[in-house]
């Protein structure tokens, strides 16, 4: 299998650094697109050529436009409303959690504050939806 593509939409440095590591000690090999706010995302999306992620991580707390406005443009596109996408972020507010799963978010998970909890976190994001998981078929832009 070719290595597993997950788009990162994250805007702090830290938590960039913790994923990649939690994807790096994971046994699904992975290559980790990242970008830094809600409109370098989309962004990537309209690029020509490029091949859509099997996974998208989003952070709601973004700047230039939040994860929940990422999350509705991903998921009203026919090109990609497929992409598993996971909000991961350091809230736990039921009213954001509830407004993701409205959005058509595949799966909320609150971002652990101990770094190696963060780590761990991000083995089993891994493990379950690019290892046991089966997956739509990559598209390419």
């Amino acid at each position: 299998m070719n290595k597993a593509h997950v788009l990162l939409v994250e805007d702090n440095e830290g938590d960039v650094m913790l994923t990649k590591e939690g994807f790096s000690k994971s046994n699904i090999e992975t290559n980790v697109s990242v970008a830094m706010d809600g409109w370098e995302a989309l962004q990537f999306f309209g690029k020509i050529g490029t091949v859509m992620p099997d996974l998208v991580l989003l952070d709601i707390n973004l700047p230039k436009m939040n994860g929940h406005e990422v999350l509705k443009a991903i998921k009203t596109n026919p090109v990609t409303k497929h992409i598993p996408t996971i909000i991961f972020s350091t809230s736990s507010h039921q009213k954001d959690i509830e407004k993701s799963y409205a959005g058509n978010a595949n799966c909320f998970i609150t971002k652990p504050f101990d770094a190696d909890e963060f780590i761990d976190a991000i083995g089993s994001i891994a493990d379950f939806w690019l290892g046991l998981a089966k997956l739509p078929a990559r598209i390419k832009n």
